[in-house]
């Protein structure tokens, strides 16, 4: 969908988001996108955590 994406459109979409937003709100929206990006990353490596702990156990007890 977004492959054809071409450099025009990637000016056009960076020119309105300095409109919308401003140049002194871009960094703080990069931050927040960064610090929820980080969460969302250490949240799915504690469900793998979890779920592989859980796979052992069940292993460990058909042993």
């Amino acid at each position: 969908m977004f492959g054809n994406i071409g450099g025009w459109e990637i000016l056009i979409i960076i020119f309105l988001i300095l409109i919308f937003f401003g140049a002194k709100k871009i960094p703080e929206l990069a931050q927040g996108l960064g610090k929820g990006i980080k969460e969302f990353r250490k949240a799915a490596k504690d469900i793998q955590d979890d779920i592989s702990l859980d796979e052992k156990k069940i292993e460990d007890k058909n042993k």
